[in-house]
């Protein structure tokens, strides 16, 4: 058979049998666990000195193809630069990275940190690296890469173009890593990068590393949102059943037991209403089902917070005595030097008192020691349910169980809009820790505006364009 006849993925395997790699060798031989495929042959494809795009599931392990680059930055003595949308991304990345390379290594740059700045890798928000090339710094110099994390934010209609000035304004011996999640036009992405920037290798893998249960709250049950016994994605035919008998159904009373809330629809001057229960009870019904460690998204900083609330109100305990003192004991380390006066400002007591229960927020207002508190005791477990604005989905390494979204819609600045395919899969994607769950779940909470199929062709959508607002 002639080369031509090879498929790419049988090329692959015969190239790779026949070039020895010692970079890559060197590179596996720090990690734990054995590289994937599509991992392989992006850190392959960069040691070649391409550059690469990398389009995966969440949690699929984007991330080791940007630490091959600072290996191979390392290896040459050359810069390296780490990238991300947003400050708390950099903040954990410069963190992970300075606990692998040592803090004389490690540089960080956001804005309104300024941290080692001539340092061999510096972690980075996009914004900066956008001025640094139009202020064309001397810290450009003897650099090799660039990683793009969550590069398909170019697609973001406020902050995208800052993503493509710096792809076509960044000096042209320069790689660039791009991780993304997975897009449906990834080879048109890869091809503009290929034209704009030289050869660029185009790595897509569609394996999510944990299976995705997608579940609905419908009042108080927990039903499937797709039929089982289906080869193909269909909308359960008891939760289409059921929605349709409740918008035929007149109003009744809520039932004993649990709290519930309404939302009314009125279709043709008739009224349905759908039961909500509280946070508080979706949060024991998760754990009487061990589907907790869990993030609920919530789409606004005053919705987080009322959340956790509610929990402390309704007496929701889910740490132990030990769990407890340990809690209080990491945070007292971490907030030693906040004077007394300031940690009241702060409503630090009640935001104590929610995590040694086992509950905490995570949003844009809280102060950063507090956020990096709430990340660090819900890697350990310590903390079993967060409420969460959506930043929490841009690459944070807070995976859970499961992930539970109050709505599919989202005030945008202008107006309430539909979540999209993307952020739904960015969203859900928190869902199952790869080495720890053989499943991860999505859990939606109905109301009465949410159209089975469309709910459904929302969430059976794996990939989206990745489109340029510039």
């Amino acid at each position: 058979m002639s080369e031509t006849e090879l498929s790419p993925a049988e090329r692959y395997a015969k190239a790779k049998k026949n070039k020895s790699y010692p970079s890559v060798d060197s590179f596996v031989k720090l990690l734990k666990f054995p590289m994937d495929e599509f991992q392989e042959q992006a850190c392959r494809a960069l040691a070649e000195g391409k550059g690469v795009l990398v389009a995966a599931p969440t949690g699929a392990g984007k991330t080791i193809v940007g630490e091959f680059a600072i290996h191979l930055a390392i290896e040459k003595d050359l810069k390296v630069f780490y990238t991300t949308p947003i400050k708390a991304l950099s903040n954990q990345k410069y963190a992970e990275m300075v606990k692998r390379y040592g803090a004389e290594r490690v540089g960080l740059l956001t804005g309104d940190t300024n941290q080692n700045s001539d340092a061999q890798i510096v972690v980075m928000t996009t914004e900066v690296l956008r001025n640094m090339i139009y202020a064309n710094s001397e810290a450009l110099m003897n650099l090799g890469y660039v990683v793009m994390d969550e590069v398909h934010y170019l697609a973001d209609r406020f902050r995208g173009a800052v993503w493509e000035e710096v792809i076509l304004h960044l000096p042209k011996d320069v790689k660039i890593v791009s991780l993304s999640a997975t897009v449906s036009n990834a080879e048109e992405f890869g091809a503009w990068l290929d034209e704009v920037r030289g050869d660029t290798q185009i790595i897509v893998s569609e394996v999510r590393p944990v299976p995705l249960n997608q579940h609905v709250f419908f009042g108080s049950e927990m039903l499937e949102l797709f039929d089982e016994s289906s080869k193909t994605p269909r909308v359960n035919p008891e939760l289409a059943q059921k929605h349709a008998q409740k918008m035929r159904a007149p109003i009744n009373r809520p039932q004993k037991g649990r709290k519930t809330n309404f939302y009314d629809d009125r279709r043709g001057g008739s009224q349905a209403r759908i039961e909500r229960i509280s946070k508080p009870d979706m949060v024991d019904i998760l754990d009487e089902q061990d589907l907790l460690p869990a993030i609920f998204f919530v789409f606004s900083r005053a919705g987080c917070e009322a959340s956790v609330k509610a929990c402390l109100s309704s007496g929701i305990r889910l740490t132990t005595t030990e769990e407890k003192q340990e809690i209080r004991r990491i945070v007292e380390e971490k907030t030693y030097n906040i004077n007394d006066e300031d940690l009241n400002t702060l409503g630090y007591f009640e935001w104590l008192n929610a995590l040694e229960r086992g509950v905490a927020a995570h949003h844009a207002g809280m102060l950063p020691a507090f956020k990096e508190v709430v990340e660090e005791l819900f890697l350990r477990k310590l903390v079993r349910v967060v409420f969460a604005t959506e930043t929490l989905a841009l690459g944070i390494n807070m995976p859970a169980r499961t992930v539970v979204l109050e709505r599919l819609d989202k005030y945008n600045g202008e107006g309430r809009v539909q979540i999209t395919p993307g952020e739904y899969t960015q969203l859900t994607g928190r869902a199952g820790r790869r080495g720890i769950d053989t499943e991860g779940h999505s859990v939606i909470q109905w109301s009465a505006n949410m159209d089975p199929a469309s709910v459904a062709g929302l969430a059976s959508k794996r990939t989206y364009p990745l489109i340029s607002p510039f």
